[in-house]
C-alpha cells in the first residue's frame, strides 16, 4: 500500500499537499475509494481511504491507526565531514534505512567541498528530500533530521545536551568502537563524528575530545572511505545496542 507524508491531520481526516498530492494524483493516479497509509513524524501511521481530490490537496478519511515499533531503540546521529560528489546523498539514504536519528553535515578542514549560503541551504533541502523518500520506502514513521551545514563550534547547540560522542580516528589503536559503546549509556543519544576524504586533522580530534568529551576509537586495521565508515559505524552502534541484527 502506498505511503504518504501527511500535510495536515484531524480526528477523522488527513490531507496531502504539494508534492505528496501530486504524486498521488498524477503519478499513481489514485482515485476516491483507494486506500493509502499516511504518517506525520509523530510516531504513528494512519490507514486512510481517498475521499476527495481538491485542486490543492487530497482529503483522506481515516479508517485506522497504528503505532508500529519500527524506529531505532537508540538515537544515533551521524556528523559527517562534507564530501565530494554524491557521497553524502548515499549516506543520507542508507543511514535513513538503517535507522539514524539525524545527520549533521560538518565543515571539516580537509573537506574539499565548500558549501555556504544559498548553496548550502539548497543542498540540505535536497538531502532532506532523499531522507523523506527513504523513510517512506523503508516504512519508518519518523524521518531523520537533516541539520544545516555546520561548523565545529555549533555542534553542541544542535544536538541534545546529554549526547555522547565518539570519533573514529586512524591514529587511535587501543579503543575499539565496540568497547566504547559497551561503556556508554544506550538510553542517551550518541553522535558519531566521521571525517571527510583524508580524515580529520589532529587538532580537530583534540577539539572534539576537549569540548565534546568525544572518545577517539578505532574501526580496525583497514582505512575506510568516509561513506563506508559512516554506515559501518551506524550499523555497529545500532546492532550492539539492540536494534539491528
Amino acid at each position: 500500500m502506498h505511503r504518504f507524508k501527511i500535510g495536515e491531520r484531524g480526528q477523522k481526516m488527513f490531507w496531502l499537499h504539494g508534492p505528496e498530492r501530486e504524486h498521488l494524483v498524477r503519478v499513481l493516479r489514485l482515485a476516491p475509494g483507494d486506500k493509502v497509509i499516511g504518517f506525520d513524524n509523530s510516531g504513528g501511521e494512519w490507514l486512510g481511504e481517498v475521499e476527495q481530490i481538491y485542486p490543492e490537496s487530497v482529503g483522506i478519511r481515516i479508517v485506522g491507526e497504528h503505532y508500529p515499533e519500527v524506529e531505532a531503540k537508540s538515537s544515533v546521529y551521524l556528523v559527517t565531514g562534507l564530501a565530494k560528489g554524491d557521497k553524502l546523498e548515499w549516506v543520507v539514504q542508507k543511514g535513513t534505512e538503517l535507522g539514524m536519528a539525524g545527520l549533521v553535515p560538518l565543515r571539516a578542514k580537509r573537506s574539499v567541498v565548500r558549501l555556504e549560503g544559498d548553496k548550502a541551504r539548497e543542498r540540505v533541502k535536497r538531502w532532506g528530500k532523499i531522507a523523506a523518500e527513504a523513510a517512506k520506502q523503508c516504512q519508518r514513521v519518523r524521518e531523520p533530521v537533516i541539520y544545516p551545514v555546520s561548523a565545529w563550534a555549533e555542534l553542541r547547540e544542535l544536538l541534545p545536551e546529554v549526547t555522547q560522542w565518539v570519533i573514529p580516528y586512524e591514529d587511535e589503536q587501543a579503543l575499539h568502537l565496540s568497547q566504547a559503546l559497551a561503556e556508554l549509556d544506550r538510553s542517551l543519544p550518541l553522535a558519531i563524528l566521521i571525517g571527510p576524504e583524508g580524515g580529520f586533522e589532529p587538532e580537530e580530534v583534540s577539539w572534539a575530545s576537549d569540548f565534546l568529551a568525544a572518545r577517539a576509537v578505532t574501526l580496525g586495521p583497514r582505512i575506510l572511505r568516509a561513506e563506508t565508515a559512516a554506515l559501518a559505524t551506524l550499523t555497529i552502534a545500532l546492532s550492539q545496542w539492540g536494534d539491528l541484527g
